[in-house]
């Protein structure tokens, strides 16, 4: 694993509960989760929900550092790692970790794309690896597969969590499969060769 993409989601609430706030752009209450997952689009990490009226880049500080917490939990070494992520996001905790932020520059703030606004090394602009971003955004798409998890009833968030860990679990399984079944069938072609 050399990189990893990060972003987040918003998903509508119908019962209330812990971390629900109004969306405007989604006309309804929402939670707005953040995730990361791996180049490949398998979740690895998410961080606590928050209230939908909020932005990604609400503490996002210390929710990048629960999201990290987790990975380090799991035994996953975070240094000299790119992360792709959305443009205004930090650089300070990515340092901390030791983690290279690959940040697309906004345009509109009038910083040059060639600029380097941060040094130190642990930023970098770099477009070919910034390409794998649509992956965090098909992996939030088969998130909304499961049926829990596309509207939330759960009040409470660590049940909430506790769901969409699952559900990380299970696209994993259904990768792992994939990729077995591929690997016996070319196995079989290969010994009728």
């Amino acid at each position: 694993m050399s990189n990893v993409e990060f972003d987040g989601s918003h998903t509508p609430v119908k019962r209330g509960g812990q971390a629900v706030g109004y969306q405007g752009r989604k006309a309804c209450k929402t939670s707005n989760s953040l995730y990361m997952s791996d180049k490949q689009g398998g979740m690895l990490a998410m961080a606590s929900p928050q209230e939908g009226q909020h932005h990604d880049l609400y503490q996002i500080e210390a929710l990048f550092k629960e999201v990290c917490a987790m990975l380090k939990e799991a035994g996953i070494q975070l240094e000299r790692l790119f992360l792709n992520a959305d443009p205004g996001f930090f650089n300070k905790a990515c340092e901390q970790e030791g983690i290279i932020a690959n940040v697309k520059p906004n345009p509109s703030n009038g910083t040059n794309k060639n600029e380097e606004p941060y040094q130190g090394g642990t930023h970098i602009f770099d477009e070919q690896l910034y390409k794998n971003t649509s992956v965090i955004e098909h992996a939030n798409a088969w998130m909304d597969s499961f049926k829990a998890l596309l509207i939330r009833f759960e009040t409470s968030t660590r049940n909430w969590t506790s769901l969409s860990l699952i559900a990380f679990i299970a696209i994993f399984i259904r990768k792992l499969i994939k990729k077995i079944n591929s690997k016996q069938l070319l196995f079989k072609k290969t010994l009728l060769l």
